[in-house]
């Protein structure tokens, strides 16, 4: 065992008591770290499933119709007034022109997983006395699977869309009173529409999703809405949800259509997820300062007291290097240990604090995201706080006069 390290662990053996408060204050400011930084990412994890689970990242569509300036005369012979308007166009479904090549080009681009093309338009539901207005979407369900997971959310029936079928969602299925196995008409404008077979009812974990979208095949929702062969969305997933914006600007420059991310769509989901994570990076900060302290405190009171044996083992030859080197070592063990202990204390407060808060369906309340990354990274930032707190008493220490404390002493 080398010298250094010998002395470390005999100073840390004699001090104890000192020794076992640090530690414990260490082990406590890594679990503090630990279960927040595991309750913050598991929220923010679970809201973003639950919001960017059911949409698309980014959504690819035909710029609008341009508005019309109109003019006409009024009044006759030389007291002609020409009035000039601009009409805004209503806005019909249409289709993405050259669609089959844009979709290729956006499936080249960097951290793109998945492009699936839509059929997206308002609609109405009817079935018998019964109407609600809905948003129908027409899909191709082995590429759309990988954008929404509908599969998953199914509560009834199956994604089966061949013919006139259609998933439906359970707030709809509720306010027509139709189940797996019933009917329903769907009109769009122009007097098209259809009478479509409830193949599945789904939860997509939002209420307006619920209520208002039918999912049918593409070819379905291509007669509807008259696009023979075009499709009037790209939707879009990528790796990095936090990139889409930037994905979305790519998109735009390259095909010049019209796109949107969920960024754009949910800015203040956005800004509450920002201040999550700036809260706990604030919190975990505290926290390692207040070990820092706590080490260094440690540390230099040992200096004080061993000043005497600090000053034989100069006298005897030691190097001050090697003196240094003692109190950073002690400084790496009780950083090392702490966030052992750390890492024990706060997966047991995640695990427990995840059993307790249990939501109607049995699943966690406040779901906790315990990663082997947060487990180094924890361990990381204790033993380099204990390192670094360790090098004001380290350096005190090395400076001592050999002869000055041992004839103090």
């Amino acid at each position: 065992m080398p010298f250094e390290l010998f002395v470390a662990l005999r100073y840390l053996r004699d001090g104890r008591l000192q020794t076992l408060l640090i530690l414990t204050g260490i082990g406590v400011g890594v679990g503090v770290i630990i279960f927040l930084s595991a309750l913050i990412t598991g929220l923010q994890d679970s809201l973003i499933d639950r919001t960017l689970g059911s949409q698309a990242l980014v959504s690819v569509r035909p710029p609008e119709e341009m508005p019309r300036v109109l003019a006409r005369e009024e009044g006759g012979g030389t007291g002609t007034i020409e009035i000039v308007e601009v009409e805004r166009p209503a806005q019909r479904v249409r289709s993405i022109a050259e669609w089959q090549a844009i979709g290729a080009s956006i499936e080249r681009l960097p951290g793109v997983t998945a492009v699936a093309p839509t059929v997206d338009g308002p609609g109405i539901a009817v079935r018998g006395l019964g109407s609600v207005s809905v948003s129908i979407r027409g899909i191709e369900p082995s590429s759309y699977l990988a954008i929404v997971d509908v599969e998953e959310r199914l509560v009834e029936g199956a994604l089966s869309l061949d013919g006139f079928r259609a998933v439906v969602g359970t707030g709809l299925a509720e306010s027509l009173g139709v189940g797996v196995g019933g009917r329903v008409r769907l009109q769009v404008a122009g007097d098209r529409g259809g009478v479509f077979t409830v193949a599945g009812v789904s939860d997509y974990g939002s209420t307006d999703l619920n209520e208002r979208l039918v999912l049918v095949s593409l070819p379905s929702a291509q007669n509807l809405f008259d696009l023979e062969g075009g499709v009037s969305s790209l939707e879009i997933r990528n790796r990095d949800v936090f990139e889409a914006d930037a994905l979305a600007t790519r998109i735009a420059e390259r095909t010049g259509t019209d796109t949107e991310s969920w960024i754009a769509r949910n800015e203040d989901l956005l800004v509450g997820l920002r201040s999550q994570s700036l809260s706990s990076v604030m919190i975990q900060v505290f926290v390692v300062i207040a070990v820092a302290l706590g080490i260094a405190s440690v540390l230099t009171v040992s200096v004080v007291q061993r000043s005497r044996e600090i000053g034989i083992l100069r006298a005897t030859g030691t190097r001050a290097s090697s003196v240094t080197l003692v109190f950073v070592l002690q400084g790496a063990i009780l950083g090392l240990v702490g966030s052992l202990l750390g890492i024990g204390l706060g997966s047991v407060l995640s695990w427990l604090f995840q059993g307790v808060a249990r939501n109607a369906d049995g699943s966690a309340t406040f779901p906790v995201n315990l990663t082997g990354w947060l487990f180094l990274r924890s361990a990381g930032v204790a033993l380099g706080v204990g390192v670094v707190a360790s090098l004001v008493p380290a350096r005190s220490a090395a400076r001592m006069d050999p002869a000055t404390v041992i004839r103090d002493g």
